[in-house]
């Protein structure tokens, strides 16, 4: 589903895509009368979280390399469901929601600066014309990679470390699964912000095209700034002062 760049923020980041995995945390009771259940989960999680990586991968718009990356990010919180690990499931859910409206914020401040274009092909060089939109870019980024430190380091780190520590078949086999989604995270989040922030563009007529229009691409106004600018914030520091509360 497309919508405009601001609803996606709260969509895809914190609402009605995560409301799968919220209703199966709210009924975690159900589930853990069922070890048939939660084996699906695990293997549910993992696939997807691959699956929707190696589509991100692959992609040019760039909404859809985002919103594929939500779907990735849902795989790691469905197989922390998969493992009884509810409260790290809600987590990561919690965490996710920053980084990802900051993606989804910065995309959109990329594409308002020129003039609605979403194709990365036809971007590059924008780190010094949009250098806010860039670092808020790059934060988020690093934020969904799993950085240490930053935000989702302490979810994505930890449910990787609770599939590793369960020892059981099906929980390697999912760990290895979830850390190569997490290689497919690094790959296509690295390729966004080279296609976006760094690359000279392919083509003459994209070089001609920006030497016209570079002038009149300007940074985001003050009421974009001020929430991009929380949610870069939220993305450095959330996770470190949350995660005693919500894990311990």
């Amino acid at each position: 589903m497309e919508g405009p760049t601001p609803v996606s923020a709260l969509l895809h980041a914190a609402t009605m895509v995560t409301a799968g995995v919220f209703l199966i945390i709210r009924c975690s009771f159900f589930f853990e009368n069922s070890e048939n259940m939660l084996l699906l989960l695990l293997l549910f999680g993992g696939i997807t979280a691959i699956f929707a990586g190696l589509i991100a991968l692959f992609q040019y718009d760039i909404k859809k390399i985002i919103a594929y990356s939500t779907c990735s990010q849902l795989g790691y919180m469905f197989f922390s469901c998969g493992l009884s690990s509810y409260d790290v499931a809600i987590f990561h859910l919690f965490n996710h929601a920053f980084f990802k409206a900051l993606l989804f914020l910065s995309a959109g401040s990329v594409i308002h600066a020129l003039f609605d274009e979403q194709d990365i092909r036809k971007m590059g060089q924008l780190s010094l014309i949009l250098p806010f939109t860039y670092i808020c870019f790059f934060v988020a980024s690093l934020a969904i990679m799993g950085f240490p430190f930053l935000t989702g380091f302490f979810s994505k780190d930890f449910i990787l470390e609770l599939t590793y520590s369960r020892f059981i078949i099906d929980s390697l086999f999912i760990y290895f699964l979830g850390i190569f989604a997490a290689i497919l995270t690094a790959s296509y989040s690295i390729r966004l912000i080279i296609f976006v922030f760094f690359q000279r563009g392919y083509s003459k007529l994209y070089k001609s095209h920006y030497i016209f229009f570079s002038s009149n691409i300007v940074e985001c106004d003050l009421p974009m700034f001020l929430p991009m600018f929380f949610l870069s914030f939220a993305s450095i520091f959330i996770g470190y002062f949350f995660s005693d509360l919500f894990i311990g």
